[in-house]
Formats: C-alpha cells, structure tokens, sequence
C-alpha cells in the first residue's frame, strides 16, 4: 500500500491525500492544522465538515472497508494510548462520506491540530459500527441516551440480545442477494447496507414494534 488510498477534504482547507503518520500497514493518521485566519479577520473559523473518500484507483483488500475515526490525546496520566471515536466508513459501493465534527479543544481555542484515523477493518465489522450508530440506546431509567422516556410497551420489550439477533437476521436476509465474490471472499458492498439500513429504519417508523414479536 504504498500509493495514497484516501483522500480528506476539511472545510476550507485543501485536499489531503498523504497520511502525516503510518503506524502500522493498515493504520493512517492525518494532522489537519488549524485553519489560518482570513485577510482582515482577527479569528480563524475553525472548519466543521470533512469529507474522506478512496482515491480514484485506489483498491482495499478484498472483504474490507475504512474506519474513520476522530483521535485525541489521552485524557488521563495512566493512560498511555489516544482515544479514538469511530465516525463512519467507507469501501466498495460506498467511496465516500462527509460527516460534521464537533470539537471544542480543551483551551477553547482552535490552535491544535485535528487528527483523523482511518483504519482497514473487516467489512462486516465496519458495517455493524455503522448499524450501531443508528441504533437509539436505552438506559436502566427508562429513558433514551438523548433524555425522552420510552413507552411503557418498552419495559416488556426483548433482551438487548435477542433483539441484536433479530436485527442481524434481518440484516442478513436482505443482504444475502447483494453478496458477490472477490477472489475466495465473500463480500457485500457498503451501498447494500445502507439500502437496508433506509428500509429497515423506514419499517421501525411505520410497525415501531416488529422486532418486539418473535415472527
């Protein structure tokens, strides 16, 4: 992989296609600097949207796609590797992605660089991340990560566990008829999934309680 593989466009800065680190064959750091402030502006508007997507030609190995991650530095003195916040990804039948950041550095300011890594995972692990970012989370208080209680219907619900399995179940059967080979791998493209993931959300909002019955 010795030829450039992404490509980062943050919002007014220009294109970055060389990775400022290498830590390992499949892992790339970018180092986005702080935007420079504009002829007869005192502050830098520090950039919000980044788009990152595969160089034209450029191929990942069969039965993988890119994990995008934003990194930051360790947070506590213990603590000897970054933090890393998976963001989204990106492979066959999905070439690109832009997604909106929301970064206050510690001092407040907007002087330190960002730092974007992408990863070469397994497809199939890419794609659950992706599932999971869509997926409202509940906790033991009866209401949502975002605060709005959740029905009364939702304290009968299914386990988490077989409520995962009925989910990767649908997943499958849907997925299934977009599965091809590439060499001995079996693969499915990104773009599948997200047409599952439009219909699937779409089901959740018309019959909320489908995955609740054991059809």
């Amino acid at each position: 992989m010795s030829q450039p593989l992404f490509g980062l466009v943050p919002a007014g800065h220009p294109v970055m296609v060389n990775p400022t680190e290498v830590p390992t064959p499949t892992t790339f750091l970018y180092a986005i600097p702080p935007a420079q402030p504009q002829p007869g502006a005192a502050n830098a508007k520090p950039f919000a949207h980044i788009a990152v997507f595969l160089l034209p030609n450029a191929a990942l190995p069969p039965g993988t796609a890119a994990a995008i991650y934003l990194v930051t530095p360790p947070t506590s003195p213990d603590q000897t590797e970054p933090n890393s916040k998976f963001l989204s990804g990106i492979g066959p039948g999905k070439e690109s992605v832009m997604f909106r950041l929301n970064i206050t550095s510690p001092s407040g300011g907007t002087g330190e660089n960002v730092v974007i890594g992408i990863s070469i995972e397994p497809a199939e692990s890419v794609a659950a991340r992706m599932a999971e970012q869509h997926i409202p989370r509940t906790t033991n208080t009866g209401a949502t990560a975002s605060g709005a209680p959740v029905p009364a219907r939702a304290a009968q619900q299914p386990s988490t566990l077989v409520l995962a399995q009925r989910i990767i179940k649908n997943a499958f059967n849907f997925l299934a008829s977009f599965s091809g080979t590439a060499g001995e791998v079996e693969v499915v493209p990104l773009k599948a999934f997200e047409e599952w993931w439009r219909k699937f959300e779409n089901k959740v909002r018309t019959d909320p309680g489908f995955l609740e019955r054991d059809d």
